[in-house]
């Protein structure tokens, strides 16, 4: 459902973003006029590789996940976006006018505010704390890139599943797949990994769920060198 913004919504807006409410009043009344309110359930394709860039989504509700897919349909979570957050995959489009290069879908139903190509590059062209917070989006999620290509490239399976286990609560709600999609893994890999926690008395293994039983130990695994 989409539909123009309201006093209420913009208010909410300025709330949720402070760089928007930061903005010239003339500036802030230009976007409200042109951003259009979506409400997109859950599963929804928000974009995919090599789609145009139409608009930047400012989340008041829900998350986005944003991962990169193989021809052979494997995937790895790059980050989600969450109410309050921008997503610097479609920031970068938008200033470099490229498609994407990654997928994005709706992972929470999600309430955005739409704002479309030319307003987006206005701000960033004529409001420096626009530009400046934009540019920090790079810098924020170059950083988390970084540390996931390091994780990759230098951490063992088990290692970053210990990892994901942890800080999430003593019971996860999730399915095996979702756990291999967020390592970058295959399904089959991740439940063997998961057999040999159960095994060893570290979690607690049924449909969808798992229970962490024994976190010191599960936190050993994650940090062990070689």
């Amino acid at each position: 459902m989409s539909g123009p913004i309201g006093v209420a919504v913009a208010e909410e807006l300025r709330a949720a973003y402070p760089v928007l409410a930061g903005l010239p009043a003339e500036s802030f009344d230009a976007l409200v006029d042109q951003a259009r309110l979506l409400e997109v359930p859950a599963g929804t394709l928000m974009f995919d590789d090599h789609a145009a860039c139409e608009a930047m989504p400012f989340l008041l509700e829900g998350a986005i996940r944003v991962s990169k897919v193989s021809s052979t349909g494997r995937e790895i979570l790059l980050y989600r976006v969450h109410a309050g957050e921008a997503c610097v995959l479609t920031s970068g489009c938008l200033v470099g006018r490229t498609a994407y290069s990654a997928r994005g879908v709706v992972e929470r139903e999600a309430r955005l505010v739409a704002v479309p190509e030319p307003v987006f590059r206005r701000l960033v062209a004529g409001d420096e704390s626009f530009r400046t917070y934009v540019f920090s989006l790079f810098s924020a999620r170059l950083g988390e890139l970084m540390a996931l290509v390091e994780a990759v490239a230098f951490q063992r399976l088990d290692q970053r599943l210990a990892a994901l286990l942890l800080g999430r609560g003593r019971v996860l709600q999730v399915t095996h797949q979702s756990i291999a999609d967020e390592l970058g893994s295959v399904r089959e890999i991740v439940t063997r990994l998961l057999h040999h926690f159960a095994d060893d008395g570290l979690v607690r293994l049924s449909r969808e769920r798992i229970e962490i039983l024994d976190p010191v130990r599960l936190r050993a695994v994650a940090s062990a060198a070689g």
